[in-house]
């Protein structure tokens, strides 16, 4: 399953959306289902960075400004480009500032890997995106929106995500890896947990496509109508993050690793905020999935293009260079 995930992950939005029109009765039942399975997932995502890893990451300054400058910076300038060409109604608006403004945590460890990224590196600093984006979320939103935000978003379910996403994930795997550390019975439940990541990955996919397709319904104009926003973002963000990595001077590992973090974003995770908004803001939770959608083909592509968008350097033979 491992050499075969991007497959994996295709076929499993497919029969997500293929659930979701066959059965769109499971879509209420599906959306409680969310939270549990992506739990899950971020706990066998977190339990693969050791706390020690996640401390030496603190250390590493270049890559973590790096990481940060692209998503809590550049991002956001991007978005507010883009932001006055977006359609006017304000639900679309919300989902697409909810998922743009957001980094992965999740699959882009799997895509970055796949294109010879740094992803150890990456995986290690996935807990402190996940913090940074719970904690600067509400004020982007704000200065987005402007104060009416308050009557349309609450706090309540940015502090429930924080709790059940960030902390009792988090804790949980420090907790087994505390326990495999001293025994061989938590080594085997640790080993059998870290082997669950694709079936989560492609369970989660599952139940957030087929949770939301139906209600797809009236709202195909809207969701059409970002979908150019959607993929003009993963173009220019595959640059921006390229000009990045060369401002902080990184490593070519290190520099693929910053254009897919830049680019890939946290749908998953912010579609529990998505769904707790009014019930006349239902679209926003469509046009988040959406992104999915888009952003698991343009990670296809991603695989097979920012190798050759971030070249390793060319090695010159020492003798070939005497002679020069």
């Amino acid at each position: 399953m491992e050499h075969h995930q991007i497959p994996i992950y295709l076929g499993a939005i497919a029969l997500g959306a293929l659930l979701g029109l066959a059965a769109p009765s499971v879509g209420p039942g599906l959306e409680h289902a969310i939270n549990p399975v992506l739990g899950a997932l971020l706990f066998v995502t977190f339990l693969q960075v050791p706390a020690g890893d996640l401390l030496r990451s603190l250390r590493d300054g270049r890559f973590l400004s790096a990481a940060l400058v692209v998503n809590f910076v550049v991002v956001p300038l991007v978005v507010a480009a883009m932001f006055t060409f977006l359609p006017a109604d304000q639900a679309v608006r919300i989902g697409v500032l909810l998922v743009l403004l957001c980094p992965c945590v999740d699959y882009v460890i799997v895509f970055s890997g796949l294109a010879g990224a740094d992803s150890r590196r990456l995986l290690a600093a996935t807990p402190l995106l996940l913090v940074a984006q719970m904690l600067l979320l509400p004020g982007l939103l704000y200065l987005f929106m402007g104060p009416g935000l308050g009557d349309i978003v609450q706090a309540g379910p940015f502090l429930q995500a924080f709790l059940f996403l960030i902390v009792i994930p988090l804790a949980s795997a420090w907790a087994l890896q505390a326990w495999a550390a001293r025994a061989a019975a938590g080594r085997k439940v640790s080993d059998a947990a870290t082997t669950t990541m694709v079936p989560l990955m492609a369970a989660t996919l599952i139940t957030v496509v087929a949770s939301q397709v139906p209600q797809l319904g009236g709202s195909l104009g809207d969701v059409a109508a970002v979908i150019p926003f959607y993929a003009g973002f993963l173009v220019v963000m595959a640059f921006a993050g390229r000009l990045v990595a060369r401002l902080f001077r990184l490593s070519t590992p290190a520099a693929r690793a910053i254009v897919f973090t830049g680019a890939t974003r946290n749908s998953l995770v912010v579609l529990p905020l998505a769904l707790a908004l009014p019930d006349e803001f239902a679209v926003a939770a469509v046009v988040v999935v959406t992104q999915t959608l888009i952003e698991v083909i343009g990670m296809v592509a991603y695989v097979r293009l920012v190798p050759r968008l971030v070249p390793e350097p060319v090695t010159v033979p020492a003798g070939r260079a005497r002679r020069a």
